[in-house]
């Protein structure tokens, strides 16, 4: 495998720009807080850096509604100093990808500022979804927000503007071609200063059918529908038109630069058509983020992952979680594991924080023991809850006002992370954070737990050391499974155990534990919701 090649089997550290760390003192994360935490990325072990929207942006959807996607917003920086944080984390060893967001820009964007200004009919207004409505007011169909309520808003001289999410985000019109044009344009000019790749937001949903056909909703639906057959807002053919322009792009370049799809689709198959050759290089692994913790319900999106990217000749990947759903820790923590679409918080019941963490690092080993690209959302590592009990009035999430109070959104997952046990922002700058932090932050933050050799710290160190000097082959063998445990090898001598249950499980005999979940002695059983790394008698050495 070349380094042109290196996303075939990089682990890549997600951070929300926002609440990893405040380098001047204004209580939001910025690309001076980045610069100074570079080192500490390097010496977790990871590959690369995969940043969310930094662009200038009225942050109304935490910088997902995109104001200029050549500037940077002030609270961030500048793009010189994008430029130098590129610069330097490729110093480090580090690549950085950034986040696009072709589906939707903001309101203020200058193009749909220019929309507004114009007539029906006019080209400003065709680089949107721009309609009419019935001539009693009525909107031009059905569709809903994925934050909640309707998906048109209509402007002063009757027509309606179409936005899949906030009202501040309309949806561009794919099917013109200066839309397509722009954002190649944009493409080069983040790969011209040095960017490695680009991670694709809602990258299913770019194209629309032209005939805006409603969708059905009954009144008592409150999430977008998804499975309906030719979907009109969602994984449209059309879409791969698009991502063929872009990886010529990308592939002009050298090395060539590199895409990761956030593709929500159900059926493994139409993932695989993002990953084609001459489309994206990789595409989230959403089936294994939203299982349940459950050794049957693993092993079949394992499995079926690694068949349906066999045929495609991409490398899978996986995830746990990251800056839209719960973090692992509250998730596993609860009796029902499974990730709920539209729900979280306490409606979803009470969170045994001590098992959930004994899970989530017991899946960190399972994740980063698979074949191909994983990926560590920023405070995983340091094995972070959500923050459940944040007052109403400190709440940010547009969910959280789109649907009236009653889906409290994705805050919880989003807090400043803790960098040092002192009080008053955990470190995290000198000002108080853009969000609350819980009581007692401090005890997990990133200076206690690397003192501590039994933290999730260390035990994500450790096992990306031991994963990069392995350098194991990119098949795996399942040595067996059932209900309560799944164990597999990659190549001779290499096996990882997860426990799901609560009998014990006695590693193979012979076997010599490299790593494991958590701190008995390595020659003791497993016991319940752990795993471990072993390399068995056949590879060892004399």
């Amino acid at each position: 495998m070349t380094d042109a090649e290196w996303w075939r089997r990089a682990v890549i550290y997600q951070i929300y720009i926002r609440s990893f760390a405040d380098g001047d003192g204004d209580g939001i994360g910025d690309i001076a807080g980045i610069r100074g935490h570079l080192g500490y990325l390097a010496g977790l072990g990871v590959d690369a850096l995969w940043i969310t929207p930094w662009y200038e942006s009225p942050n109304n959807d935490g910088g997902y509604d995109v104001s200029d996607y050549r500037a940077i917003a002030p609270e961030y920086g500048d793009v010189r100093a994008a430029e130098q944080l590129i610069a330097e984390a490729h110093r480090h060893g580090l690549r950085v990808i950034l986040d696009i967001v072709p589906n939707h820009t903001s309101t203020e964007h200058f193009w749909f500022q220019a929309a507004l200004a114009a007539p029906p009919g006019s080209p400003e207004r065709a680089r949107y979804h721009f309609a009419d409505g019935s001539a009693d007011g009525v909107r031009p169909n059905d569709w809903r927000s994925t934050f909640g309520g309707p998906a048109w808003t209509r402007v002063p001289d009757g027509q309606w503007y179409l936005h899949l999410f906030d009202p501040t985000q309309a949806d561009l019109n794919w099917s013109n071609p200066e839309v397509r044009a722009e954002f190649l344009d944009l493409l080069r000019f983040w790969f011209d200063r040095g960017v490695d790749g680009f991670r694709i937001d809602v990258a299913t949903g770019l194209v629309k059918h032209p005939g805006y056909p409603d969708l059905g909703y009954r009144e008592e639906d409150l999430l977008v529908l998804t499975d309906v057959p030719d979907h009109p807002h969602r994984d449209r053919d059309e879409v791969h038109e698009i991502y063929r322009d872009w990886r010529a792009v990308a592939d002009a370049y050298d090395p060539p630069r590199i895409f990761v799809a956030e593709a929500w689709v159900a059926d493994p198959e139409r993932l695989a058509r993002y990953v084609a050759p001459a489309q994206l290089h990789t595409a989230f692994n959403f089936p294994f983020l939203q299982s349940a913790w459950d050794a049957g319900d693993l092993f079949k999106v394992i499995d079926a992952t690694l068949a349906t990217m066999s045929l495609s000749g991409a490398p899978p990947t996986w995830v746990l979680s990251n800056h839209d759903v719960e973090r692992t820790v509250t998730r596993y923590g609860r009796a029902d594991t499974r990730k709920h679409q539209g729900k979280s918080g306490h409606e979803l019941g009470p969170v045994d924080e001590d098992l959930g963490r004994r899970r989530a690092r017991a899946a960190l080993l399972l994740m980063l023991a698979l074949p191909g690209v994983a990926y560590l959302y920023q405070g995983e590592e340091l094995g972070l809850p959500d923050y459940l009990d944040i007052p109403d009035d400190r709440l940010r999430d547009p969910i959280w006002t789109r649907s009236g109070g009653r889906r409290r959104g994705r805050d919880g997952c989003r807090i400043p992370l803790p960098w040092t046990p002192e009080p008053g922002g955990a470190g995290f700058g000198a000002a108080d954070p853009w969000l609350p932090q819980p009581p007692g932050w401090g005890r997990l933050s990133a200076t206690v737990q690397i003192d501590d050799p039994d933290s999730t710290y260390n035990l994500v160190a450790r096992a990306l050391r031991i994963r990069r000097e392995l350098d194991l082959p990119q098949e795996l063998e399942w040595a067996g499974w059932g209900a309560s445990v799944l164990r597999f090898r990659r190549g001779p001598g290499f096996e990882c155990v997860v426990n799901f249950g609560s009998a014990e499980v006695s590693p193979p005999e012979g076997a010599v534990t490299l790593l494991r979940s958590d701190t008995r002695a390595s020659g003791d059983p497993l016991g319940a919701d752990t795993a471990a790394w072993l390399r068995t008698r056949d590879d060892r050495t004399t």
